[in-house]
């Protein structure tokens, strides 16, 4: 029977959705409930019309008691979840052209080659990596009930009436979206560092490791050619202490050993079915005297196997695969091995004998067993993700390194203060450190709870190494760093673990990278890196790893100096920063610390790289993926793997963007963004670190103290006890304002810096004609249409100071209405997003779902701060943050 395919619609998908939901809301909540939030939604719809005022929507809203608000936040967040699932199943058709085969054909027009394209390929390097930073208010049982029906959606695509159990399709989809309803929506106990661990290991385990093997067996096909493993894993959970005091030693191990674990695991499963798959007899087919030898080891005595060599060459590779698995966990595998072997020293070795087997079938049949299929994926699964899944970073304070150190200095005898020295001889101090033999730490010695911490962190990246291979931690960042010393730091303390070694500093087995995240930091980063690889022994590692890698971070900049402010300075920094490696001949790999929000560096992974300046990607690039990013464009399989080609088609462009693009950036659009940028600059830093009462009002006006209460990571929201702005965590700064619906972080200062250009015609161009500045002003129009003045006025009558509040809100809304009058002059538009039709339909769907969450919200926290104390309204309060952030699809 021929099967029909419908077309995706965005509209169509979430009336049919949305009906199913009223449907379940009818039939678990009463018919009552269903009218009250019906009427509600319907008065909201009819609002956002134009059709009638607000009376309606406030009427009903004060007509529902607790118990109601409950159950018309869920019913509302739910309903916004659909509607995200529906918006992503469109976008999947956006993104299907963003593949390496269309950036073939693109770079096939410049008079790039394939055979080029696939040289760069071979020489790249990609890594998307996971990260714990706690923007993901949904817990993972409702993102996993959504999955199903996106799964169960596209079978009714597919024209099918019933499941591959047996199920009708309709009735699963109600099934699960009754499910949904009945699922409790909030964490009642915060995150543990374990289960953000074992959270993350289920989009390693179920989602990247059977996706990447089938999307290389693509790009090979559209190459004509096996490139190297360039798209790889990397993960920050259980390696990232910066500010969070719960990851130990102990995290470190965790992590590791679950990700060895599952992946050892997938690997078994998969040598299993290709023993049964590979049946050839040497009565009809030629075997190799390394698949014979394989076979000879395996100790099956099965006379029924007696001529069939590859079977038992499986078994042999089972055996000793499982004797590692073994010594790895200290626990047998689920399907025990029917012989023994030794454990494999690597997974080089474990790569080693599948080659050998694949090679043997290559020999007869013109290859035809030996290219792709089972035996090529796994070979492919075991050169990406080695017996360590995913690449581990480390990432701690610089400040706490200088305490180590200091410590370990103090109690050698080395130097009784060394905080106390200025940085040249700081650097002088360590440079000979390094250079010596001797450790410094001895066991017989006392230390700081905080210096025993931190050598056990090293020691457990030197275990890790011994036991998994050196992948399986490469990186150690740096935040705040500033400095030299801060980074020759790091090299002394993992010379304590013996992962920096003296007289061959090029074999040191952990790269230290710089974290730059001020404007400050970014704006002396060409320099800082300049004096680094000026070491020669830093010289000596860098070229002997062949690349450095520098981290630029997003979030922290946007917090400093405002959202133009930052992604100018970040472009800037890449530039200078690529002219400093090209002076030292260093080749340079970016590490971009982006995230969920526009606020965070947030937007199109796409578009973001495409947008990067000429000359800074080289092929080498990795992006952070946080928060519920993560469940966004990795929660499915066919959703990762649409995100995943786009990151590589994106980086595979990029690296050969034509120089017209770099004159761009270095002629009169760069000298008009650093005007620009000062301005904005100045305009934002003024409302929010010179205007008195300004952290009065944020912390009053959002739910900041209340976003904090959400067990929603194991970090804090601050990373000191101060209550200061530059002490907060740029994750609350951002999520509470999008929450209050002001968006500040995403636009404020940009309308007055715009307004203030002599040249407005240039502005126009730079709009036209350059990646970067399109960029810029797309994601801020995102942000704009986001953003409601209206709403957020009913926010700041939280404020205890009504006139505090009224002289810092008008101040925000008048430059609120400066900015989007100036961005539409500039984009020759009548209205936001008029030539984004697609976004401009999406959020336009959502506001209507989103005002009365708003109000609710509002009413809720006036009764909570006021004292009140039935649960019934913090819980309220947390439905309605969670809900807000679902409708929005932005909180950190």
């Amino acid at each position: 029977m021929n099967t029909v395919v419908k077309p995706i619609t965005q509209n169509a998908d979430i009336r049919y959705l949305g009906k199913l939901l009223g449907d379940v809301i009818r039939a678990y909540g009463g018919n009552e409930i269903f009218q009250r939030i019906e009427y509600i939604r319907a008065s909201s719809v009819d609002r956002h019309r134009g059709i009638a005022d607000a009376t309606a929507l406030t009427r009903g809203l004060e007509a529902l008691t607790l118990d109601d608000t409950l159950a018309f936040v869920r019913g509302f967040m739910l309903f916004s979840m659909l509607a995200n699932l529906a918006e992503d199943r469109q976008g999947r058709l956006n993104e299907s052209g963003n593949d390496i085969a269309s950036a073939l054909q693109q770079l096939a027009a410049q008079g790039i080659s394939r055979e080029q394209a696939g040289e760069l390929l071979d020489h790249a390097l990609i890594v998307p990596v996971l990260t714990a930073h706690p923007t993901e208010v949904m817990r993972k049982s409702m993102i996993d009930h959504r999955n199903h029906i996106a799964e169960l959606m596209r079978q009714r695509d597919l024209g099918r009436q019933e499941t591959p159990e047996g199920d009708g399709v309709e009735a699963a989809i109600l099934r699960q979206i009754a499910l949904l309803w009945q699922t409790r929506p909030l964490r009642r106990e915060r995150l543990y560092v374990a289960d953000e661990v074992e959270i993350a290991l289920t989009y390693l385990r179920d989602v990247f490791l059977p996706v990447l093997p089938g999307l290389y067996a693509r790009w090979e096909r559209a190459l004509a050619h096996r490139p190297k493993s360039f798209l790889r894993l990397g993960s920050w959970i259980g390696g990232d202490r910066d500010g969070n005091p719960n990851v130990t030693a102990d995290s470190l191990r965790l992590a590791l050993g679950r990700a060895s674990q599952s992946v050892i695991e997938n690997y078994l499963d998969h040598l299993h079915a290709l023993g049964q798959e590979l049946s050839l007899s040497t009565e009809l087919a030629s075997a190799s005297e390394a698949v014979l030898k394989l076979a000879q080891d395996s100790g099956d005595t099965n006379a029924g196997r007696a001529d069939e060599p590859y079977r038992r060459a499986v078994i042999a590779v089972y055996a000793r695969l499982a004797a590692t698995y073994t010594k790895l966990t200290g626990h047998t595998p689920p399907r025990p091995a029917s012989s023994t072997g030794e454990p494999y020293e690597d997974a080089d070795a474990l790569r080693a004998d599948l080659v050998a087997i694949a090679l043997s079938l290559r020999e007869g049949g013109a290859g035809l067993l030996a290219t792709g299929g089972a035996l090529g994926r796994l070979i492919r699964a075991v050169e990406t993700f080695g017996f360590h899944l995913a690449t581990l970073d480390l990432r701690q304070n610089s400040d706490v390194h200088a305490r180590v150190v200091g410590d370990l200095f103090k109690v050698a005898g080395v130097a009784p203060d060394y905080l106390a020295l200025d940085e040249a001889q700081r650097v002088e101090l360590l440079r000979k450190e390094l250079a010596s033999e001797r450790l410094l730490a001895s066991p017989f010695a006392s230390y700081a709870e905080e210096t025993r911490s931190e050598l056990a962190i090293v020691r457990a990246a030197a275990q890790a190494h011994e036991m998994y291979g050196a992948a399986a931690i490469t990186t150690y960042i740096i935040s705040k760093c500033e400095s030299v010393s801060d980074m020759l730091e790091v090299n002394v303390l993992l010379k304590e673990a013996g992962l920096y070694r003296l007289g061959d500093p090029g074999a040191a087995g952990i790269m230290v990278v710089p974290l730059f995240e001020t404007i400050g930091d970014l704006e002396r980063a060409a320099n800082i890196m300049r004096a680094w690889l000026s070491l020669p022994e830093i010289r000596q590692a860098a070229d002997r790893r062949g690349y450095q890698e520098v981290m630029v971070g997003y979030s922290d900049s946007n917090k400093d100096g405002g959202y133009l402010t930052s992604v100018w300075s970040l472009n800037r920094a890449t530039r200078e920063l690529a002219a400093a490696f090209a002076e030292t001949k260093t080749a340079m790999q970016i590490f971009h610390g982006r995230g969920g929000a526009v606020g965070r560096g947030g937007g199109s992974s796409f578009a973001a790289i495409r947008a990067q300046p000429a000359g800074t990607v080289q092929g080498r690039i990795r992006i952070t993926e946080q928060g519920e990013v993560i469940a966004a464009k990795y929660g499915t399989r066919e959703g990762a793997a649409l995100n995943l080609e786009s990151i590589a088609s994106a980086t595979l462009l990029s690296s050969c963007k034509q120089p017209v693009a770099a004159a761009q950036e270095s002629g009169r659009f760069a000298q008009a963004m650093d005007q620009i940028s000062a301005a904005a600059f100045k305009s934002y830093r003024g409302l929010v670190y010179e205007t008195d009462g300004f952290k009065t009002f944020f912390r009053q006006m959002t739910p900041l103290l209340e976003i904090a209460e959400l067990k929603i990571g194991s970090r804090p929201a601050s990373r000191t006890k101060s209550d200061r702005i530059e002490d907060l965590r740029a994750i609350p700064w951002v999520f509470s304002w999008a929450q209050a619906r002001v968006m500040l972080p995403g636009w404020y200062g940009v309308g007055h810096a715009l307004k203030s250009f002599p040249d407005q015609a240039l502005l126009r161009e730079m709009a036209q004609g350059w990646p970067f500045f399109r960029a810029t002003l797309d994601n801020l129009e995102m942000v704009l249409a986001k953003s409601d003045m209206a709403i957020a006025q009913r926010y700041a009558t939280l404020v205890q100071d009504q006139s505090l509040a009224t002289r810092i809100f008008d101040q925000i809304r008048a430059a609120w209405t400066e900015t989007h009058d100036c961005l539409l002059a500039i984009t020759r538009q009548s209205r936001l997003l008029e030539k984004n039709t697609v976004l401009d339909e999406s959020i336009r769907l959502r506001l209507p779902y989103i005002e009365p969450l708003n109000l609710l919200q509002v009413e809720l926290l006036k009764r909570h701060r006021a004292g009140e104390t039935d649960a019934r309204v913090r819980e309220g309060i947390q439905l309605s943050i969670n809900a807000v952030a679902t409708a929005l699809r932005n909180s950190g």
